[in-house]
This record gives C-alpha cells, structure tokens and sequence, in this order.
C-alpha cells in the first residue's frame, strides 16, 4: 500500500509526470496499488501526455498483466488528447507501426483501436 503522505504528495502532482516517474521506478512492487497511480495520472494530465506514456511504458512491459490498466489509460487518452498529439505514436505503440494496413480488422477486434482511428482519421477506414 503506497503510504497516505506519499499519495497526497502524488495527488498534487501538476501533470502526472512525479506519478509516472514513481511508477517507473517501483514497477516491481506495486502490486495492486498500480490501479491508484493509473486513476492519479488520469486525474491530473490535462493534456495526454503522461496518460499516453504510461500506457505504451505499461504494454511495453507486459500487455497481457496490465491489461486492465492499459484499457483505462487509452480511454482517458481519447478523451485528453483533443489535438491528437499522442493518440498516433500510441497506436503505432500498441498496435504496430503498419496499423493501418490491418485498420479494418483491428477496428472490428478493439473499440479502442476503432475510437481513436476514428478520431485520427475522420473519413474512416
């Protein structure tokens, strides 16, 4: 369980980069407490940034053990990144770099893929 103080500290971050860097450096130890640092970095990145980077960090490291997180954060990524900064190297990321030779079969398997295809290319697939 991360400590009360130590949450409050990471409440207050301004931008979710101190609860990705905590993250990163802890990730053998967090156990269940990864859900609580997931939600803090939704709440506090306005922008997508850091909401982008931890689901490609998490993936990177194991898709299948953080699924569940990895759901959240491109969620939130969706919703945050309205300039649509992130949500490409994201995709590639998660995805693969030639996603969009296999856009019609990934929208059909993932609504994730298919939300932020959409939201990348308006006119479709």
């Amino acid at each position: 369980m991360i400590d009360p103080e130590l949450q409050q500290h990471l409440s207050n971050d301004p931008n979710g980069l101190t609860t990705y860097e905590f993250m990163a450096n802890n990730i053998g130890t967090l156990g269940e407490d990864i859900i609580w640092l997931v939600k803090n970095i939704i709440n506090v990145d306005r922008t997508g940034q850091f909401v982008v980077s931890t689901a490609r960090y998490l993936h990177a490291i194991d898709h299948d053990k953080y699924a569940e997180c990895i759901d959240l954060l491109v969620k939130a990524a969706i919703v945050k990144d309205r300039e649509r900064v992130y949500l490409r190297d994201l995709t590639a990321s998660l995805w693969g770099p030639d996603y969009q030779d296999h856009a019609a079969e990934l929208a059909l398997a993932s609504d994730n893929f298919r939300r932020i295809y959409k939201r990348l290319y308006p006119m479709g697939i």
